[in-house]
């Protein structure tokens, strides 16, 4: 299957968003910081279904 460069940076993107909001709710709990924790966490939650989405939408575009 080919890929669309759009596609393959989405993907790339959202997942440095994930890896990004991952870490730094892990070092908010450190901290104790637990709204900024819930915050990064729901980043986290949201992020998912756009990296689905766009998988989706570059899979069924052959």
């Amino acid at each position: 299957m080919k890929r669309s460069w759009r596609g393959v940076i989405g993907l790339s993107v959202v997942l440095f968003l994930n890896i990004v909001c991952t870490q730094l709710a892990v070092n908010a709990f450190f901290y104790d910081k637990f709204r900024e924790v819930l915050i990064f966490a729901v980043c986290n939650i949201v992020l998912f279904p756009i990296a689905i989405w766009i998988y989706r939408k570059e899979r069924d575009c052959v």
